[in-house]
């Protein structure tokens, strides 16, 4: 039982990241109709992001630039952890808007096929991959401790402070972005268009300012996301691939819906620890693909998603 516990706990940790990332693409697609597999290049500028504040006063890059006067460089402070996590979710919020001006809102106002904004997408995720593999090198990169590395235990179970954090950052963040979009004049916006695009832009709605807002909204989820799970792991170029999980995530609890996204999101993490823990951590990857398949077959609507036609 205790083991069991334990297991529960730690799905609930990972999940809850996979719940940060998942939203975003799910609140991209219930507006566009179609995946933003860039986002995992988001996540991944979020982690560099994160990293760099937090490692500013020793950060070698800075110290080898010649302009920068001695004096600053020597008096650059360490951000603590919230002045780096305010900081980067603000950054990855500007770049995910950035994203969406250059690569998709072009081919919005030629009316494009969606294929060709899954090919942009995926045009943006592989350029920023290896931009920082070019800029900043292929090498992991760790987080100073922020966190005692002593668990807080709960009786039987132990709870990582960093596991603790994840979980909590993702329900403030999470109920915050649910509360805005339920009880906001701007988030009911942003489900109007999500129901209807064209519709809203007759009713007078202004859906490029809508489109900009969730790509806001995810991108600063996003940054949120890659900040924590660098902590929790490490930094490196390919740690974008992780949204591979949030999307089969999005899929299982349903592709445009917020709330199945979350629950997909939390599903997945304790199947996957469960899957880890009793029969084998090589398994948790297979398992997930499987889920997705399964999905996919017996009901493409997911968990909690509205059936509607598939454009992309």
């Amino acid at each position: 039982m205790d083991k069991f516990l334990q297991q529960v706990v730690n799905g609930l940790s990972i999940g809850s990241i996979y719940a940060l990332m998942a939203v975003g693409y799910s609140l991209v697609y219930s507006v566009m109709n179609f995946s933003n597999f860039a986002h995992g290049g988001v996540i991944m500028f979020g982690a560099y992001f994160g990293f760099f504040f937090m490692t500013l006063g020793d950060n070698r890059v800075i110290q080898n630039i010649d302009f920068i006067p001695d004096s600053i460089k020597e008096n650059l402070p360490n951000f603590p952890f919230i002045a780096a996590f305010i900081a980067t979710i603000l950054l990855a919020g500007i770049l995910a808007v950035i994203i969406e001006r250059v690569a998709y809102r072009p081919l919005r106002e030629r009316q494009a096929p969606f294929l060709y904004f899954i090919i942009s997408a995926m045009g943006v995720s592989m350029f920023l991959e290896n931009i920082v593999v070019a800029t900043i090198g292929p090498t992991p990169r760790t987080f100073p401790r922020v966190f005692s590395s002593e668990p807080l235990r709960l009786g039987p179970i132990s709870i990582g402070w960093i596991d603790m954090t994840m979980f909590i950052v993702a329900a403030v963040c999470l109920t915050l972005l649910i509360l805005f979009l339920d009880f906001t004049k701007v988030g009911k916006a942003v489900q109007a268009a999500a129901f209807n695009m064209k519709g809203s832009a007759l009713m007078g709605i202004n859906t490029g300012f809508v489109i900009m807002l969730v790509f806001l909204l995810g991108g600063l989820l996003a940054g949120a996301a890659g900040i924590l799970f660098g902590m929790r792991y490490t930094v490196y170029p390919q740690i974008g691939m992780i949204t591979t999980k949030s999307f089969i995530a999005a899929v299982f609890g349903g592709l445009g819906s917020v709330p199945g996204a979350v629950v997909g999101s939390i599903l997945l993490g304790i199947i996957e620890t469960f899957t880890a823990g009793y029969i084998s951590s090589r398994y948790r990857d297979l398992v997930s693909f499987a889920i997705l398949i399964l999905v996919l077959v017996i009901r493409p609507s997911g968990l909690m998603g509205k059936s509607r036609e598939d454009k992309a």
